[in-house]
């Protein structure tokens, strides 16, 4: 039986817009008709619209405000029109639009990719929890990726339907890439004319540029390491709202810097190929994608331990996780790596097998949709009628 799915996705870039459109291109490819209402602007409504779904306009921030419940009545009038058999809300802000729009009356699958109360702090959090403790009664399954990640949430006190459903990639779009391709991405990347040395020890950083993602951090640890492994580089990858001050951050450093920022990009492909680790200081996470491509291109990963580290790296051979924002033990680690690229590559060949064998994205579409099959309603034949009722 084939299915309408509507996601409802905000944010529209990063990690939480590359699943959605994995997922788009799976159920499509499965034969489901999939819609996704966004915000314009991003990657995720072009990428979305060329892997398959149908677009649809909803304007909507990343922080909750004044303008939330005119977002709601929006989503709301979306769902009417769709008729999905399935709704997917994706992170915070959907998740909190799209229960509030709907409250249960259609089939609803909220996923929160990293919960929202261990972004804040104080008098925030403790409501944004509250929230998520009431919410989840409009919510037929929550999904996980991490069983981190649903722990954290039952610890919590939020009583759901739990689901876990580990992030995956595409393993023909993300391939590995050996000392020739690590060469080329150099060359093309232009890192000698960035005053980076392409013979030198590179570390990459892969992630939107905000407090989330931990680049501070990792500045703060780099002078320690630039003075212990000679010509090594890093790499920032990636915009976000932090850019700015993170640059002024990469200009007061001490001695010779050897730190690109090199923006925001479409395939994050060439720098995975050019990098000897991949280093993610997250402060939090669900479990997040980019180690999950970097270890796909047979990236070694360096990351804090936050939910979905330790579960998504190999059993054996991986790089140990360390504290999130300690800066010492992120030196120090970056130092034994960076130090010694060989074994650096050695671990990317066990991390690309590792990936291969529990990461592949076709299984994770797989699972989803078993999650969908399980909030169905229960019916002899024929299409579910999951219509919003008229007097909602």
């Amino acid at each position: 039986m084939y299915l309408t799915i509507l996601h409802a996705a905000q944010p529209v870039d990063g990690g939480v817009a590359r699943v959605v459109v994995d997922l788009v291109r799976g159920q499509r490819a499965a034969g489901h008709r999939v819609l996704l209402a966004c915000p314009p602007g991003g990657l995720l409504a072009a990428e979305a619209a060329a892997a398959g779904a149908e677009l649809l306009d909803w304007p909507a921030g990343r922080a909750p405000g004044p303008a939330t419940a005119g977002e709601v009545r929006r989503l709301r009038r979306i769902v009417r029109t769709a008729e999905p058999d399935v709704l997917h809300l994706h992170s915070a802000k959907a998740g909190l639009a799209g229960r509030l729009a709907v409250r249960g009356s259609v089939p609803t699958v909220f996923q929160p990719h990293a919960w929202s109360f261990a972004a804040v702090e104080g008098a925030v959090a403790w409501a944004t929890l509250r929230w998520e403790r009431y919410a989840a009664r409009w919510a037929h399954a929550l999904v996980c990726v991490s069983e981190q990640e649903r722990a954290d949430g039952a610890a919590a006190g939020i009583a759901a339907a739990w689901r876990v459903v580990p992030n995956g990639v595409d393993l023909e779009h993300h391939v590995p890439a050996g000392a020739a391709d690590r060469r080329a991405a150099r060359a093309g990347l232009g890192l000698a004319g960035a005053g980076l040395d392409p013979e030198a020890p590179l570390a990459v950083c892969l992630g939107r540029l905000c407090r989330q993602k931990g680049q501070d951090v990792l500045l703060d640890a780099w002078p320690r390491v630039a003075e212990a492994v000679p010509g090594a580089g890093l790499a920032l990858v990636g915009g976000g709202p932090d850019e700015a001050v993170l640059a002024e951050r990469v200009r007061a450093l001490p001695g010779p810097r050897r730190v690109l920022m090199a923006g925001g990009v479409g395939d994050p492909r060439p720098w995975l190929a050019a990098a000897d680790l991949v280093v993610l200081p997250s402060r939090w996470e669900g479990m997040a994608l980019a180690p999950l491509e970097a270890m796909a291109a047979a990236r070694p990963v360096l990351l804090t331990d936050v939910p979905g580290a330790r579960e998504c790296l190999p059993p054996g051979g991986a790089v140990p996780p360390v504290p999130p924002g300690d800066v010492a033990a992120l030196a120090e680690r970056l130092v034994e790596e960076l130090a010694d690229p060989d074994a650096c590559a050695r671990r990317g060949g066990l991390a690309r097998a590792h990936v291969a064998d529990r990461h592949d994205v076709r299984r994770t579409v797989e699972q989803v949709e078993a999650v969908y099959r399980g909030v169905l309603p229960a019916r002899p034949s024929g299409r579910p009628d999951s219509r919003v009722p008229q007097g909602f």
